[in-house]
């Protein structure tokens, strides 16, 4: 198989993170699952067994100098990043003439700031090192968007407008890092069997005066495919956008939703 690829995956120590650095792992990349909750990244650092490397590593997405060094050990160790997982996400609930601006902060701070610092430091590495033998990109970025980033979300004004510009985001940084050696693109999921969806059904419960079964129940008629999407659904389609069949994909958001929405 040769030299592990490395591959670093944010919001790694839960739900979709988790998912993808699992399938990431079994892919054969080295991964560095990064985690402002360190404990939780250990945890799925230590169900990832076998030759290839799992490292877990504390990072606040949100500040720049906590991802330089995230960015720096990842390099000091293995000499160069080929893949970012930029995942780490947040959510909250509320009627858009509640909305508060520490919702409003919270989640463009994670969501839209967040990926743009991964995604900046990421790729300033990525467009120094060379390619790997027989390969002709430097690196590769996809970041976790959300159905939510297509169509505004009742009680979610905050989210989707967080999720919406990680989308332009992604567009724009493809265009740029193209003639690079950098693609850029998105995963665009619905609604995720997580610990975050646990919580938002029990808040969209509240808000809309439902049981929380009914709410699961909304969802899955909601999708076509009838049943509630599982994070490794959307580790599936991450693994072929870091795998080299993509190698002449950029600027793509790809829906991965069971049909809840479809562009």
């Amino acid at each position: 198989m040769g030299e592990a690829q490395i591959a670093i995956v944010t919001g790694g120590g839960s739900g979709i993170g988790r998912a993808i650095a699992h399938r990431l792992h079994r892919d054969g990349f080295a991964v560095w699952i990064a985690d402002r909750d360190l404990p939780s990244a250990t945890k799925v650092a230590g169900e990832l067994g076998g030759p290839v490397p799992a490292r877990p590593v504390a990072c606040d997405v949100t500040e720049r100098s906590s991802v330089d060094r995230l960015v720096r050990e990842v390099v000091h160790e293995d000499g160069r990043v080929d893949v970012l997982a930029a995942n780490a996400g947040v959510s909250s609930m509320r009627p858009f003439l509640e909305l508060g601006d520490d919702d409003w902060d919270s989640n463009l701070a994670v969501n839209a700031k967040g990926a743009f610092l991964t995604m900046q430091i990421v790729a300033r590495q990525m467009v120094q090192q060379a390619p790997r033998l027989g390969r002709t990109l430097r690196g590769k970025i996809i970041a976790t968007a959300s159905m939510a980033a297509r169509q505004g979300a009742p009680l979610l004004a905050h989210y989707s407008a967080s999720k919406f510009a990680v989308t332009g985001l992604v567009h724009a940084a493809a265009k740029e890092l193209a003639a690079l050696g950098v693609t850029v693109n998105a995963v665009n999921p619905g609604f995720v069997r997580t610990s975050m969806q646990e919580r938002e059904v029990a808040w969209e419960a509240t808000l809309r005066s439902m049981t929380p079964e009914e709410v699961v129940a909304d969802y899955i008629r909601q999708t076509p495919m009838a049943r509630l999407e599982e994070p490794e659904d959307v580790a599936a389609v991450v693994s072929f956008l870091a795998g080299p069949d993509s190698d002449f994909m950029t600027g793509e958001s790809i829906e991965v939703n069971g049909g809840a929405f479809i562009f």
